[in-house]
């Protein structure tokens, strides 16, 4: 990782981070799988939009493109779909503590299918600490919701499918991605992913947007346009420019962002549990990115 993907990692952040206090609100409106649907067809428009009106960009038709978008946007139909159920249990700033364990489960594939990512004892060592950290918070049946009394267990499950759809996304990209135009692969794996989700949800949930209001339908298209449209194009950027370590740094900017942000505009609780459990994963993935000295 260099000093020239700091900004990017920023950037993601918190774009996936203001995303996220967007999802939390929605789910009281939304059923999850209707609001991915229609955030992913949302952003889906926005990058037709971007084929339509620029004149130096065409629409790819290169099927070795086609093949593995698809595979990564059926990946994030599922982890998207996962994150946001799982907020029905979690709030937006446990669950973004729980996926900043993500970068010790993409360094744990990385070293099975990367050679440029090998796995070190060190390594090890901070990828142990960093699951351990998610654990305790687990144990400790930590929700981050105020007056909250069922379990967040199958908000954890939810999460930890999340982190393995993302981290095999990643390092998948990483592989077989990176000379690819970072654009279209986060088109076409919109237009996969909404294509997967959307009509799988009318037809086993319906369609029901009787509940939702204006707050609702702006913080939908914030998500659409914002965490998914911005967010994911970036992201690619990053894994392909600076690799899957780097790719997984802005998962450390987003607790910030959503943990004070849904604090601030969602009343959700910021516990000792919490941040004992996000010191133990920040020391793990410090030792992970630790560089060797010469």
């Amino acid at each position: 990782m260099t000093v020239q993907a700091l900004p990017y990692i920023l950037l993601q952040g918190v774009l996936f981070g203001s995303s996220l206090i967007a999802s939390r609100f929605s789910v009281g409106q939304f059923h999850p799988s209707t609001y991915i649907g229609l955030r992913m067809v949302l952003a889906s428009l926005c990058h037709a939009a971007v084929y339509l009106l620029d004149r130096h960009r065409k629409l790819p038709t290169d099927l070795h493109l086609w093949r593995h978008a698809t595979l990564m946007g059926i990946g994030t139909a599922i982890s998207m779909t996962a994150i946001v159920s799982a907020m029905q249990y979690l709030s937006a700033g446990l669950a973004s503590v729980l996926l900043t364990a993500g970068p010790a489960i993409t360094i744990l594939m990385a070293h099975s299918f990367l050679v440029d990512e090998a796995l070190t004892a060190r390594k090890s060592a901070g990828i142990v600490l960093s699951l351990g950290g998610a654990l305790l918070l687990a144990l400790r049946g930590e929700t981050g919701l105020p007056n909250v009394s069922q379990s967040g267990l199958l908000g954890y499950g939810l999460v930890f499918l999340t982190l393995a759809c993302g981290s095999s996304t990643t390092v998948y990209a990483r592989r077989f991605m990176r000379n690819l135009d970072a654009f279209d692969v986060a088109s076409i794996r919109m237009f996969v992913a909404a294509l997967t989700v959307m009509p799988l949800s009318v037809l086993f949930v319906g369609l029901d947007l009787q509940d939702v209001n204006g707050q609702g339908y702006f913080a939908l298209g914030y998500a659409a346009l914002v965490g998914t449209f911005l967010g994911f194009s970036v992201s690619f950027y990053n894994v392909k420019r600076f690799g899957a370590t780097a790719s997984a740094m802005p998962l450390y900017v987003m607790p910030v962002v959503s943990s004070l942000g849904g604090a601030l505009i969602l009343d959700e609780q910021i516990t000792p549990g919490m941040v004992a459990g996000m010191g133990l994963i920040a020391v793990g993935i410090a030792l992970i990115n630790q560089r060797r000295r010469a």
